[in-house]
């Protein structure tokens, strides 16, 4: 079993705004685990939100992973090499995903076969507009002309976050989620989910800080849209406590760790009458194509990371009126792009 990895700096197509930092460009760590002339792609996108960098994971690449020489079941050669990345989730799922992608591609069949999913019913995903120059809006609103479902970032102000949702809906009615990131207080929950009800809005995303549950309970009593947990879902551990609280959750592979565990929060949330949701940071599509394959157990999906930057190195999962359409081909099913030959 041979091992590398590889930097690479994705670029966004605009500045990448959300309530507490904007982005042009995220430095992102591709993973590779070869076996028998194939080769498993796993990608992480690490978050600083999370104490996470690429420093941190180059650091712990450098230190040495030993990897296993055979691969008799997944789930315990990914928990293997897991248990060496000093909690770093995103290097834990860039493992889990080079992992699937290699075991898929060995016993010939694609991500979603393994996980017993059907491509057939795969969700829409939404296209976010994020914080930025409101005179780009138009523009924006223009770009996201191929989905259905519009996600807007908010949580700057309550005038500021207000006049977003006015210029986008001068320019189109489409359904529209709202993402806070921890931005707002409860007075700016109140109002906001009230006037956001006669706007379209299918529902709200994380609108108070993590460690701000009492508030988040009251504003879910109160509110006439669901509440969905984003920094408040990190992993299964968290379901339990935030039960009641939230509506639903926001499962992304960067933050739980691996693919086996985003199953697992799926299926907790299905226990206790939860939505769920399937989210991404900014990133490419080796990563939104591996969640892409699990999409069909969610209800709702933002696998936009791909679509909001200008050098994805790599094709993957396509769109189709903003449906996502799953790769055929054994494993994840990513293609490098030729104009990036310095990857695998």
């Amino acid at each position: 079993m041979q091992f590398h990895f590889e930097t690479y700096r994705i670029e966004c197509t605009h500045p990448f705004g959300i309530s507490r930092s904007s982005h042009d460009y995220y430095d992102i760590v591709y993973v590779y685990l070869e076996h028998d002339g194939l080769l498993g792609r796993g990608e992480a996108a690490p978050s600083g939100r999370y104490n996470e960098s690429t420093d941190r994971i180059l650091s712990q690449l450098q230190t040495g992973i030993d990897i296993p020489d055979s691969m008799e079941d997944p789930l315990v050669f990914s928990n293997q090499i897991s248990s060496q990345c000093d909690n770093v989730k995103s290097l834990e799922v860039a493992f889990s995903m080079a992992t699937l992608d290699l075991w898929c591609q060995m016993h010939q069949e694609p991500l979603y076969k393994y996980f017993n999913a059907d491509p057939n019913n795969t969700p829409l995903t939404s296209y976010t507009i994020s914080i930025g120059k409101m005179d780009l809006i138009p523009q924006k609103v223009q770009e996201a002309t191929p989905y259905q479902i519009i996600k807007v970032k908010l949580g700057v102000d309550i005038d500021h976050d207000k006049s977003i949702i006015q210029e986008i809906r001068k320019e189109t009615d489409k359904i529209i989620r709202v993402d806070a990131n921890e931005g707002w207080d409860l007075e700016t929950g109140l109002e906001m989910t009230h006037w956001l009800a006669d706007q379209n809005i299918e529902f709200i995303e994380q609108p108070f800080k993590s460690t701000n549950l009492s508030d988040t309970a009251q504003l879910r009593s109160k509110s006439p849209l669901p509440i969905i947990a984003d920094e408040n879902s990190l992993n299964s551990a968290d379901i339990p406590q935030i039960e009641g609280v939230f509506d639903g959750i926001n499962i992304k592979l960067m933050k739980c760790g691996s693919l086996f565990e985003a199953i697992k929060m799926v299926n907790m949330a299905r226990e206790r009458d939860m939505q769920i949701m399937l989210g991404c940071m900014i990133e490419s599509s080796v990563a939104i194509t591996a969640a892409a394959h699990i999409s069909p157990l969610v209800d709702y999906a933002d696998l936009d990371g791909n679509l909001l930057i200008k050098n994805d190195p790599y094709r993957g999962v396509a769109i189709e009126n903003g449906k996502l359409i799953l790769p055929s081909s054994n494993g994840i099913g990513t293609t490098l792009k030729e104009t990036n030959s310095n990857l695998q």
